[in-house]
């Protein structure tokens, strides 16, 4: 496991802790709640993302890739789409 860095303050924009603290008060939750619950999403998301990228990158570079015409055929066959 990587070596925890020493906690250190974050700033963000007063526009934004306006806006956490009308979604907070919505939700009967805590400022901290709202930011971490941002947080661990963003951070889920982006993950989810650079993986799926990565494995894209390999594929291709091993030649497991498709015309992009059925790429599209696909997508609209999945979607009911007519092309």
């Amino acid at each position: 496991m990587p070596q925890q860095a020493p906690s250190e303050p974050i700033t963000i924009r007063t526009s934004k802790v306006a806006e956490i603290d009308a979604l907070a008060g919505a939700m009967d939750r805590s400022r901290n709640y709202i930011v971490n619950q941002a947080i661990e999403h963003y951070l889920a998301a982006n993950a989810w993302q650079l993986e799926r990228i990565t494995t894209g990158i390999a594929a291709a570079r091993e030649g497991r890739v498709l015309p992009a015409s059925e790429v599209f055929a696909g997508i609209a066959a999945k979607h009911g789409w007519t092309r």
